[in-house]
């Protein structure tokens, strides 16, 4: 589209921009995302994009865009876009296989979750600069003295379950940290016969999303 603010005659005039090497976060090798937005291509106008790569059972934690839309196309492997309506408090689950596409309203709580290794998604906003806010960042942010009077928690055993977050924001979940830690205490115990250990729970390995059948309808700047 044409951009007003652009005086396409003057040199610096940008048509190309590389992705790839606009790397934003990193859970590790197979689960990171890029971002392309107005900053790095001066000729995009009210658009971006996030290019995310996930394993089997990541997940784009729950967030929401409170200034854009957001439309997920498949790429390659598989997903289910989660999304809450604000309007009615219903949830609805995409699965999203390539090829297909979920959108998610401006503003609506959501989630991506791979439901196939080398998941492959792009992520569409009609704003250059989408806003964000993580649930990491509201759990981790909002003190615990005000979740534990609003919601009747007890602070002590809330303060032990968010301490593995380290008040940090998790963006591509769940950390390493804690799929080694699930895969250790899935590990058979001496003299687990063998067939026994190949049912063994594996944290990501075995991982199944089965959210409930419902199917209603249907980033950021740093």
């Amino acid at each position: 589209m044409a951009t007003l603010y652009m005086d396409y005659t003057k040199p610096g005039v940008q048509y190309f921009f590389d992705v790839n090497k606009n790397r934003i976060t990193t859970r590790n090798a197979d689960n990171f995302i890029n971002r392309l937005g107005r900053d790095n291509l001066n000729t995009l106008g009210n658009v971006s994009l996030l290019d995310i790569y996930l394993s089997k059972g990541r997940v784009v934690e729950p967030h929401y865009h409170q200034n854009a839309a957001e439309l997920v196309y498949c790429i390659g492997g598989a997903a289910t876009v989660s999304l809450i309506n604000p309007f009615n408090n219903q949830i609805s689950n995409i699965p999203i296989t390539p090829g297909q596409v979920a959108n998610v309203p401006q503003g609506w709580w959501h989630w991506e979750i791979a439901t196939e290794d080398k998941t492959h998604l792009l992520a569409i906003f009609d704003a250059p600069y989408p806003e964000y806010i993580f649930g990491s960042d509201i759990l981790t942010k909002t003190p615990i003295e005000v979740l534990a009077h609003t919601y009747c928690l007890d602070p002590e055993l809330l303060k032990k379950t968010l301490e593995p977050l380290h008040n940090e924001t998790i963006v591509i979940g769940p950390t390493d940290q804690c799929v080694a830690q699930t895969q250790k205490s899935a590990k058979p115990q001496a003299g687990t016969s063998a067939a026994n250990a190949n049912n063994q729970p594996n944290a990501m390995r075995n991982y199944r999303y089965q959210p409930q059948p419902t199917y209603y309808g249907g980033g950021w700047y740093r």
